[in-house]
């Protein structure tokens, strides 16, 4: 008998074990992560849309409010005095409760995203300004007890689950314990020289920090006690919610707790999922242990992992009177991207009440209008043996974060660039031809050249002509163009 229960013992055990290792697959190092396979969904997805949107929109002066409203003769901290007071009296902390929402339709802003083509959507979860927007039990200063009074992160999910979109959050946390330092500072001269901001009460410190140490000014602070709160936090909004993709604005952040940390998200998306559809970004080559995100910035050539762009329609936060990109720049940039193995994630400005304006509605109207056409050639495909051809890819090129992608030059008709799917070449002319077209990359004595079977315009019935010849494939500029933008040809080779 003792036998048999030791027998049972073991053998329960085991299976404890088993399900453990099944539940507990990455361990928090790099080797470990090099088992990690990006997902399927979002190679497909290739569009996102971003909603960088917290009580900084309040004051409508753009991004970073709550760090320059504390530097003294910045254009914010003037903007501040005038309209607000000195920020030792009336600091951040009172901007967070004049944040309202109050016309905020997640609903109906999911259903317009999801319209204009994108298939993944990031709500922000917590700003350089430590304030969370979802409902935390660990932090008072969320947008659940303070603010809106709204669960801003489960809203957001449960409109883009509703619309059959993947969600994911966005972390700004990790830089915020160096960021906010300015709000423990004080006036060097005038009235109120010395006299501390308002970061500096005691009674405030959950939310500006405490004061740091001399040498901790980087991006990532070395407080060990700090990364620790921050991984707490982190877990908390995973567990919480349960993101398919998770953002760091940073690279890999804090060393073993940012292993730690990516680990437990990978976990936690295959134990809740039966299956793993995590994708982590951060600002760091990755090897494809995850993405790799470029912020405002682009690859010069196709990158062998699967990465992306975070970029925004405008300012990060509202500012009055700012100018927004155009439906045609989004859509260049959104094809350039793809051509070269990247995804797009695209913040839309929201007014701090939480609507958008009705420019910008406009700009996803010509874009989703765009990619109903044209979609097959974006979702799904994936870079062909060269990106592209013309001007554009001779000249050189700005890339990494914060490069390459608001160039001078304009695109021409020559600026071809290329995606494939199913043996598909879809062929993307990045300005309205004038002339018949010629691509030097499928002519017949091109490298790897193959007899072209058929070609259509996405979008048109006229039968396009065309004739392939040794230096180049011409088709003649169609005489019926669809949309006054990018053009897409399919073209299908013979077997």
């Amino acid at each position: 008998m003792r036998i048999l229960i030791l027998f049972l013992f073991l053998l329960l055990s085991a299976v404890s074990f088993s399900q453990e290792k099944k539940t507990s697959k990455f361990e928090p190092s790099f080797e470990s992560f090099k088992a990690y396979r990006i997902p399927e969904w979002f190679r497909d997805a290739k569009f996102g849309i971003w909603a960088h949107w917290g009580p900084q929109a309040v004051p409508r002066q753009g991004d970073w409010y709550a760090k320059k409203m504390y530097m003294e003769g910045s254009a914010d901290y003037k903007y501040h005095l005038a309209h607000y007071g000195h920020p030792s009296v009336f600091g951040y902390k009172d901007i967070v409760n004049l944040w309202k929402a109050e016309k905020w339709d997640p609903d109906q802003l999911m259903a317009l995203y999801k319209k204009a083509g994108a298939k993944y959507f990031v709500s922000m979860g917590t700003h350089h300004d430590n304030f969370f927007l979802w409902n935390s039990a660990i932090h008072k200063w969320n947008a659940v007890q303070m603010g809106p009074k709204k669960d801003v992160v489960g809203l957001w999910q449960k409109a883009a689950l509703k619309q059959g979109l993947r969600f994911g959050v966005s972390e700004h946390l990790g830089a915020s314990y160096t960021w906010f330092q300015t709000s423990h500072k004080a006036d060097t001269s005038g009235s109120m020289k010395g006299v501390p901001y308002d970061g500096s009460n005691p009674q405030y410190q959950d939310l500006y920090h405490t004061l740091a140490a001399a040498d901790d000014k980087g991006w990532l602070s070395k407080n060990k006690a700090w990364q620790a709160e921050w991984l707490a936090s982190i877990k908390e909004l995973i567990d919480g919610y349960h993101p398919d993709l998770l953002y760091s604005d940073s690279g890999f952040p804090f060393d073993s707790v940012g292993r730690e940390m990516v680990a437990h998200f990978y976990n936690e998306n295959m134990k809740f999922n039966n299956r793993m559809d995590a994708v982590y970004n951060c600002k760091q080559a990755s090897q494809g242990m995850w993405v790799q995100d470029l912020e405002r910035g682009i690859m010069d050539s196709i990158s062998p992992f699967p990465w992306q762009t975070d970029t925004s329609i405008g300012d990060w936060f509202y500012r009055t009177g700012q100018k927004y990109s155009s439906a045609e720049e989004i859509i260049q940039m959104l094809i350039d991207i793809v051509s070269k193995n990247g995804n797009l994630l695209l913040n839309i400005v929201q007014t701090p009440e939480g609507d958008i304006e009705q420019d910008m509605i406009q700009t996803l109207d010509e874009i989703g209008r765009w990619i109903a056409i044209n979609g097959e050639g974006i979702y799904g495909t994936r870079p062909w043996i060269k990106y592209g051809e013309g001007p554009s890819t001779t000249e050189k090129q700005a890339k990494g974060a914060f490069g390459g992608l608001k160039d001078v030059r304009k695109y021409q008709s020559a600026d071809i660039r290329f995606t494939v799917k199913n043996g598909i070449l879809y062929t993307f002319l990045l300005a309205k031809p004038m002339e018949d077209i010629q691509i030097k990359s499928l002519g017949l004595a091109a490298k790897d050249a193959r007899k072209i079977r058929s070609i259509q315009l996405l979008g048109s019935s006229e039968k396009i002509k065309w004739h392939q010849k040794d230096d180049a494939l011409i088709i003649e500029k169609p005489t019926r163009i669809p949309l006054e933008t990018v053009l897409c040809f399919k073209v299908k080779f013979s077997k």
